[in-house]
């Protein structure tokens, strides 16, 4: 496991999300919409959090700008980004497989 692995996995939902919508292109904006309707209002990522996260992504490598218009950057997941959301994704799954197992034991 890399530097950049370990400092990421596991997730903060905030990187969660933001690579999670970043599967198709997105702007910052779109994303702070994006993850405030996925988790219905749960969490409301503020600016300076999402912009904060989409520096260092991208300067990690996780993310990369694919166009600019005025001055509004749009962004998108790259091959290490959706590496490690994949295994993200299998780490919540085997979590919570792990407890749906643990609750149908207790309850024998």
């Amino acid at each position: 496991m890399n530097e950049i692995t370990r400092s990421y996995l596991p997730m903060t939902e905030t990187a969660f999300y933001i690579l999670l919508t970043l599967q198709k292109v997105h702007y910052g904006y779109g994303i702070m919409q994006d993850v405030e309707k996925l988790t219905n209002g749960r969490i409301k990522l503020g600016a300076g959090t999402i912009y904060g996260s989409l520096s260092r992504m991208e300067k990690d490598q996780l993310i990369e700008v694919v166009g600019e218009e005025n001055r509004r950057k749009s962004y998108t997941a790259t091959k290490l980004g959706r590496e490690l959301l994949q295994q993200e994704i299998a780490r919540i799954s085997e979590l919570y497989h792990n407890a749906i197992q643990m609750e149908g034991n207790n309850n024998e």
